[in-house]
């Protein structure tokens, strides 16, 4: 149950994002949990890979790297998913960290346990 409530509040924040974010676009509300899944099976699978083979990146640069890395993980999820847009890297790393401030409140504001 957790699983879907973070998946809702995911793509209820990625809809906000990309109405704020003149950069991105996401065609309509189905779309976004398309995306919300995609990008729960992208940090899954695909990003400890990143992270463990950008590991001197990102002890170089004190963990900064890791922005490199969400930003990577949504033109990786532009790719795959129809009705999502992102116009260039920058909007994808400004995308990932409006979508994980805004995740972040509305799960608080939700009342998800902390898990």
């Amino acid at each position: 149950m957790n699983f879907l409530i973070r998946l809702l509040v995911t793509a209820l924040a990625a809809m906000l994002s990309a109405y704020v974010l003149p950069g991105v676009t996401i065609k309509d509300f189905t779309t976004a949990l398309i995306l919300a899944l995609v990008l729960a099976i992208l940090n899954l699978l695909v990003k400890p890979i990143l992270i463990i083979l950008t590991l001197p990146a990102t002890i170089l640069t004190l963990g900064l790297f890791l922005l490199v890395i969400n930003a990577v993980i949504i033109l990786l999820a532009s790719n795959l998913v129809k009705g999502f847009k992102v116009d260039g890297f920058f909007w994808a790393l400004i995308f990932s960290l409006v979508l994980t401030v805004v995740s972040g409140i509305m799960h608080s504001i939700a009342g998800g346990d902390n898990d």
